[in-house]
Parts: C-alpha cells; structure tokens; sequence
C-alpha cells in the first residue's frame, strides 16, 4: 500500500506540474494580449481550493479531478458580454492573436522540457559510460563486429558519452533505414567504426528494449555475491544465512554476481530455492524461501540479506556530462528537437502500422512510471518530466478537433479562405475530435490495462 500510494503521489504531482505549465502558457499569453481570462483551473468538476485574483478578478481553481484543465477566456460565444468588455473577448482578437494563445500551451512544456535540460547539463549530468560487457551470439550486433570491452563514442553524427545517450541515438538513427555507423573504442583503446544493418535496425528502432534486441550487455559495476548483513527473523536468517556466505548456485544455476542472486530471490516469492553456498572454505546447501514482497503492482521475493562491501571503481562506469550555460541552451533546444521529431515518427509508424501500438501509454504506465523514477531520486524524476512534458505538447499540436492542434487547424482554414469555419463545421469537427480522442483513451487504458494483467 505504501508503495501505491507513493506512486499515486508521484503522478499526481508529474500531473499538477505539466498542466499548471500548459494552462499557464495559455494564462499568460492571453493576458499579455489583452484578453480576459476569467478562470484558471487545474483539474476538472467540484473546486478543492479557489481564489480570486486581485488585479482582475480571475478566479483560480484546483479542482478535484486532476486529470486536466483549462483556462477560460472572455468569449461572446460561451455567454453575453458588456460592450465595455467585447475588446478583451477572445473572439474579438485578431486570428495571429487567437494563433499564439492556443500554440502557448504547447509551446511552454517544450519551454518546460528545454529548462530541465538545460538545468541538468549546467549542473551535470550523472550517467553510466557506455561500455559494452558482452555480446549475444548470432545477433545483430555481433554480425556488425561488436565485441566485449568496447565503449560506444558516436552513433551516426550524435556523440554518445552515456548510455542513455547511445540507447536515444541509436532509436533515432534507427529510423532512417540506413546502415548506421557507430564509432567505438575496442577494449585496448583503438578507435574504429561497427556498421549496424539498416534494415534490421528499423525493425528494432521503437522499441526502448533496443540494446536487449541489438544483442548488447552493457557493463555494470558487478558485486561478488557474498552476504554482508542478515535480516533477524527474515527468511534468510531462517534458512540459516549468516554473513560471509558466498552463494555458489540457486537450483542448480551457477552464481556469478549479487545481481544473479537478487535476480532469484524476486523471481521466486515462496517458492523454496535450494542454495549452494560457500562458508569458512567449506560448501554447504541451505534451502531458503523468499517472503512475498510488493514493489508498485509487481509481486517479488525478499529474503532479508545484504550484500557485503567492496571496492568497486566507480569512476569506470560514471560519467558526468556538464556543459557551460550557452552550450548548454543548444543542446537542450536540440535534445528536445529531437526527442519531439522521435515522437511524431513513431507515431507516424503507428498510423501507418509499421510500428507496434505498445508504444502507446495511457495513465497507468505514465503513474508507474512516475512512481519508479520518483523513487529513483530527483534526477530521474525531472528527466521523466521533461519527457512527458514534450509527449503533452505533441498530443496537443495533433490536428484533432478539441486539442489545440485542431484549434489551429481551424485558423489555418481561415488564414486561406479568409473568414472562420462555419459553427456547424467545427462542432461537427468538434464531435469528431470527441470521438477520436475518446477511442485515443480508451486504447491507452485497453493497453495499460492488458500490460497490468500480464
């Protein structure tokens, strides 16, 4: 329950931070063109907490559905308004004024995405160096020359000093279709360049599992798997555990690392594992069963023991990525250039049924997710955010009718023809969006729900 409720915790604030942002570009932008904004509402149905703000009486609302909100202008269309007050009618603006407070809200979770990058980069960004542990056999990578010991320094023309650079790189690249170059230092420090097939990397491109396809370990620091700590009463001190103990093998399966062991142990949540171990040069079989444990809607096994401290280089593995604050507005306007044009590739692969729909989240990955990378620390978390924050932009500027992509489709009209749609033509536009968006939702929980389920 803790850990439900951490995650409920964590989305609702993702939630609250990337509406509060779009609604404000909205806000803030109309109030600058001097539009009448009568109310800010975070949140949809029965008011929680409302103020009225003083300079001109916009009444601010956080409402009890959360999933949303809106700002409400000013508009002859929607009630009766006073000939002192028809200049500040939204409907009584220009169509470039109309155009720039719709686009606003869009355009401030980029804004959004663009700061947190920034913010990282000036500060540093802490990730894992790219070096590749093993290979898979008979797998792509392997094909194009990969091998254990190298450490990937550019994928096509994108540098790649962490792994979480290379996975993007490798995604986006993947994309075009063509043989893609990757320049690596193999493990005795020669420079050379693996060839990843085109074809074969497109049909691994959308997937975030893209290293896992393309037959890449990457290297970890690794802990030997010895026991440092037992938990009083846990299942490990009943199985009779002590510190010291050098697991050998689980059910017959060799042991290499504490990772193997932890992989085990969560597999297995009571389910006895005759254990193999090594104590005072002697070996000796415990049978253990792990406690049932709950992390977020997963059920995993806990014995109760702790690993035991080693010296591990850590420098090996981490890489801080830091750039100064000019450098670093670039390359945060470009990472989420493009992170925004991976989207609308993927999504355009999805429309035309060469990528999968798994690609599709709907409020219950988006929740877990939140929950995972809150727990994982602040970094994690605002990195998630940014994500996020240009995934709501994206889905925004589609052209579907009640978005505001079809708000601005709608002034693109009238930009060529020169006079607005009709009322009938956009409210029938308006009961298709309705419909489209309804069938949009309806598939994200259908997929979320089917993920959930197993």
């Amino acid at each position: 329950m803790p850990d439900l409720l951490y995650t409920i915790l964590s989305f609702l604030v993702a939630l609250a931070i990337l509406i509060a942002v779009h609604e404000f570009g909205h806000f803030w932008v109309a109030r600058r063109l001097g539009v009448r904004v009568l109310r800010f509402s975070i949140g949809f149905g029965r008011p929680l907490v409302r103020w009225v703000g003083r300079r001109d009486g916009t009444e601010f609302v956080i409402a009890m559905l959360p999933l949303g909100g809106y700002v409400k202008m000013l508009d002859e269309r929607e009630e009766e308004v006073p000939d002192s007050e028809r200049h500040r009618a939204f409907n009584r603006q220009e169509l470039w004024k109309r155009t720039a407070i719709v686009a606003a809200g869009p355009l401030f979770n980029f804004l959004l995405a663009i700061a947190i990058y920034w913010g990282i980069m000036v500060g540093g960004d802490i990730g894992s160096r790219p070096l590749v542990a093993s290979v898979a056999p008979d797998s792509v990578a392997e094909v194009a020359g990969f091998a254990p010991g190298d450490e990937l320094m550019q994928v096509g023309d994108r540098p790649t000093p962490t792994w979480e650079a290379a996975v993007f790189a490798l995604m986006a690249e993947a994309l075009d279709r063509r043989d893609l170059p990757v320049r690596v230092r193999d493990a005795v420090g020669n420079e050379t360049v693996r060839w990843l097939d085109g074809v074969e990397m497109a049909e691994l491109a959308e997937s975030p599992a893209i290293l896992v396809n393309l037959g890449l370990t990457p290297d970890r620091p690794t802990w030997p798997p010895v026991i440092g700590e037992v938990v009083a009463d846990g299942a490990g001190d009943r199985a009779g555990f002590r510190p010291g103990d050098r697991i050998l093998a689980a059910d017959g399966e060799p042991i290499e690392s504490w990772g193997d062991w932890v992989a085990q142990v969560r597999e297995r949540p009571e389910v006895a594992i005759p254990t193999l171990i090594e104590r005072d040069g002697a070996q000796l079989t415990l049978t253990v069963t792990p406690e049932t444990a709950r992390e977020g809607n997963e059920e995993i096994g806990r014995i109760g023991v702790v690993v035991a401290d080693f010296d591990i280089d850590f420098d090996r593995y981490r890489v801080v990525v830091r750039l100064g604050p000019v450098e670093a507005l670039g390359a945060a306007v470009e990472k989420t250039a493009d992170m925004t044009v991976l989207m609308l590739r993927i999504i355009g692969r999805m429309l035309t049924g060469q990528a999968s729909l798994d690609n599709l989240s709907g409020p219950i990955t988006i929740a877990e997710t939140a929950g995972k990378t809150a727990s994982h620390g602040l970094l994690s978390f605002v990195k998630f955010l940014a994500v996020v924050s240009i995934s709501l932009a994206v889905l925004n500027l589609l052209p579907i009718p009640v978005l505001d992509g079809g708000h601005l489709l709608y002034y693109l009209i009238e930009w060529i023809k020169g006079s607005p749609l009709s009322e009938a033509a956009q409210l029938r536009g308006q009961q298709i969006g309705i419909l489209l968006l309804a069938m949009l939702i309806t598939l994200a929980f259908y997929l979320d729900l089917s993920r959930l389920l197993g």
